[in-house]
């Protein structure tokens, strides 16, 4: 049976794994493949270890375990309202528990006082786009732009919105 938890500095290398795994599948042929392909756990788990150590994020990063494994995790800004991500090995797309990573995270926005919150999907992300909205999302008409640090890839994304009172 699946459990969420706050994630502890311990869970930098499989939060790492699952992060990487999981962007080399939901991004490929989004991203350029040279990029993905190169994405480091190691890199990732060094970053996710800082992250972790950190008091400032504590709670903000929930982790989901079935059976000893980290099979994903979503990261949250209490101060700001905001779903940051959700992640979840991509074997495991599909069955629900990307859901119960999804409200769990809201449900800890809900709990630190927000009436509403939100997040930022990559406009070529459809998948995620459909996720989001039969969530409740709803894109807020905010737009940004980036480039990608290293890469010469233009990264447009829309801000979507959910009223946590109602939603």
């Amino acid at each position: 049976m699946a459990a969420i938890r706050p994630a502890t500095v311990e869970d930098a290398w499989p939060i790492a794994e699952v992060n990487v795994r999981s962007w080399q599948s939901a991004y490929q042929g989004l991203l350029p493949e040279v990029y993905l392909r190169d994405l480091s756990v190691e890199g990732r788990a060094a970053r996710w270890q800082r992250i972790l150590a950190d008091p400032a994020n504590q709670g903000d990063i929930l982790v989901l375990v079935e059976d000893g494994a980290l099979l994903g995790f979503t990261a949250v800004d209490r101060i700001r309202g905001e779903l940051r991500a959700i992640y979840l090995a991509p074997e495991r797309w599909g069955t629900g528990l990307g859901r119960l990573l999804h409200d769990t995270a809201v449900a800890a926005l809900r709990d630190a006082g927000h009436r509403e919150a939100t997040l930022w999907v990559l406009d070529s992300n459809e998948r995620a786009q459909r996720f989001y909205a039969a969530a409740g999302w709803v894109p807020d008409g905010a737009q940004k732009s980036d480039t990608m640090p290293g890469e010469d890839v233009l990264l447009s994304e829309t801000r979507y919105r959910i009223d946590l009172v109602t939603g």
